[in-house]
C-alpha cells in the first residue's frame, strides 16, 4: 500500500505593516513590510498556522518574502523648489507642484 502527500509549507500575509517600504529583489516591483505565519496545507487546505519571528518584505507581483536586509534602498530626489522628499518616478513634485 502507497500513500501520496499532497502538501507543503507556505507562508501568508497577516497584516501590512508599511506599504512600499522596499523593493523586490526579485522583479523591482513595490514591497510591503509585513507580519507573517507560516502555513501547512493538505491538499492545498490551511491545516495549521502559527506566526513568523520577525516582519517580512512580501512583494505584491510576485509573491516572494525577503528579511529587509537583502532589500535594495529605496532613493528619493528633492524638489529643488521646497525641498521636500519625492519619488523619483515623479514628474511633477507632489507638494509644490513644480516640475521635476
Amino acid at each position: 500500500m502507497f500513500f501520496f502527500f499532497v502538501g507543503g509549507l507556505g507562508q501568508q500575509v497577516r497584516q501590512v505593516l508599511k506599504s512600499g517600504a522596499g523593493k523586490c529583489i526579485r522583479c523591482g516591483s513595490e514591497a510591503d513590510l509585513v507580519d507573517y505565519d507560516k502555513v501547512v496545507k493538505l491538499f492545498f487546505v490551511p491545516v495549521w498556522k502559527w506566526p513568523g519571528k520577525d516582519p517580512l518584505l512580501h512583494c505584491r507581483e510576485c509573491d516572494l518574502f525577503f528579511p529587509q536586509s537583502l532589500s535594495p534602498p529605496v532613493s528619493l530626489a528633492t524638489c529643488r523648489f521646497c525641498d521636500r522628499a519625492v519619488e523619483p518616478d515623479f514628474r511633477f513634485c507632489p507638494f509644490c507642484g513644480s516640475s521635476m
